[in-house]
Formats: structure tokens, C-alpha cells, sequence
């Protein structure tokens, strides 16, 4: 069905400029499930040719509700409508893998890189190890429904783990079963803008928003296990911490 014929045209005696309306029939469209979640809309070129409006004015229009994080472009494939956000709760120690499978998602991971090395200064100011210490570093990719959703670095103390291969898809089910799952992390947040490397391994556009994660998680006789850097799709999670007065 052709958005118009539901939506209705776009009014040229109406005021407001062609691609707010068109962008308000759009979000309509999506709120209403006339174009279901993780389902791309029309080309750019068809939505000119059903609206009879530039491409310009579509392009103004889908960069709005990209912006509002309605829509997402995934490079060489389209426009599709955001599928369900996932929140990522500050006052809960939980893996990746925890997240997806507590929301009914599919969590996997692509391995870039794992290997052993010494630790760098500054992992061992942030570890809270010696110079020369043994770690155990780890690259991936984190996906949820085949979906990339986080790329995620993590240095581990050589004391946690028997060895480099001894993580699967997830690290704190192999941290638990030796024994150094951290029981309480420090996390620091930040909006960071996707570089050329980061957004293809995302698959958003360069420049694209997303969320950066340190975290630094300890057991509980006060030693590091681990130290993380996690860059997070913007369009995909939202974050949420707990208040309390204290």
C-alpha cells in the first residue's frame, strides 16, 4: 500500500514546509505500525514520486526521524523503522549476553581479535596491576538477532582466566566459572560521534551518535578483573540509572 492513500497528500497552501509534513506523515505511518519495526520504508525516489517533492525534501525529512531515532540507515541496504530499544541499566552488573537474552533477543558475538600481552601503563594505573602483568585482551563484535549492536574491547587480569581461549560467547559466563566475575564495576558514559572503522563495524553511517562505555569491574577482595571499552549504536539503547534521595 502507498503511504499517500492512508496518509493522505501533502498540502501546498499548508505553511509548514513540505518535509515537516511529510516528515509528520511519516512518523505517523510508523507510530501506527503501518510500517513495521525493522522494516525499511520507500526509496527515497519513490517517496519523491508518490509526494511529488524533491529528494531533497525527503532527505530533510528521513534525516529528522533519523535524528529522533525512529529510523536508521544501514549502509547499502536502506532506511528501516528502529526495532525495539534496548535499556541498558546503570545500577545492574550484567553482561551483554544477560541484556539481550533477559529481553527475549539472540545475543552472538564476531571475534576481531584475542591474544596475550603485557599490560600498558595506563591498563595498569586503571587495573591496579604491576608493570610487566600478564592480560588477556578481547575484541568483538556484539550482535542481537544477527543485528550489530556494540563493539566492545576488554582487558582481563591473567589471574582470572586459565587462558585466552577460555571465553565463549560470553566473558562473564567464563569469568563465573573460575571465580572472578566482578561483583561491582565503576562505569563511565559518554556521547561520543562513530569514525569511519567504528560505523562500518556497526553498520551505521560515519558520524553516526552512539554511546561510549568504560567499565572496571572488581571482585570481591577489591582486585580489578576487568577493564572495557564499549561503543554502543545510539539508535539502539538507551540508558537508565535508578535515583534515590539520599
Amino acid at each position: 500500500m502507498r503511504l499517500s492513500e492512508a496518509s493522505g497528500a501533502l498540502r501546498r497552501d499548508d505553511p509548514q514546509p513540505l518535509y515537516l509534513q511529510l516528515q509528520q506523515l511519516l512518523r505517523s505511518a510508523i507510530q501506527e505500525s503501518r510500517i513495521a519495526k525493522d522494516m525499511a520504508i520507500p526509496t527515497e525516489r519513490d517517496l519523491s514520486e508518490e509526494f511529488d517533492v524533491s529528494r531533497i525534501t525527503v532527505r530533510k525529512a528521513v534525516d529528522g526521524l533519523v535524528d529522533e531515532g525512529l529510523l536508521t540507515r544501514r549502509r547499502g541496504a536502506g532506511t528501516f523503522v528502529v526495532g525495539q530499544r534496548v535499556e541498558k541499566i546503570f545500577s545492574k552488573l550484567s553482561s551483554f549476553s544477560e541484556d539481550m537474552i533477559s529481553r527475549g533477543r539472540r545475543p552472538h558475538s564476531l571475534w576481531v581479535s584475542r591474544g596475550v600481552g603485557s599490560v600498558t601503563p595506563e591498563e595498569a594505573l586503571t587495573l591496579g596491576l604491576s608493570p610487566g602483568s600478564t592480560v588477556y585482551r578481547f575484541h568483538r563484535i556484539r550482535l542481537a538477532d544477527g543485528e550489530p549492536m556494540a563493539s566492545e574491547k576488554a582487558t582481563i587480569p591473567a589471574y582470572c582466566l586459565p587462558s585466552v581461549d577460555a571465553v565463549g560467547d560470553s566473558l562473564y559466563e567464563a569469568l563465573q566459572r573460575t571465580g572472578h566475575r566482578p561483583v561491582r564495576a565503576l562505569q563511565r558514559l559518554r556521547a561520543v560521534s562513530f569514525g569511519k572503522e567504528q560505523a562500518e563495524a556497526l553498520d551505521v553511517p560515519a558520524g553516526a551518535p552512539g554511546l561510549f562505555i568504560e567499565r572496571v569491574g572488581f571482585l570481591a577482595d577489591g582486585r580489578a578483573a576487568e577493564l572495557t571499552h564499549c561503543h554502543y549504536r545510539g539508535d539502539s539503547y538507551d540508558v537508565v540509572a535508578e535515583l534515590h534521595d539520599i
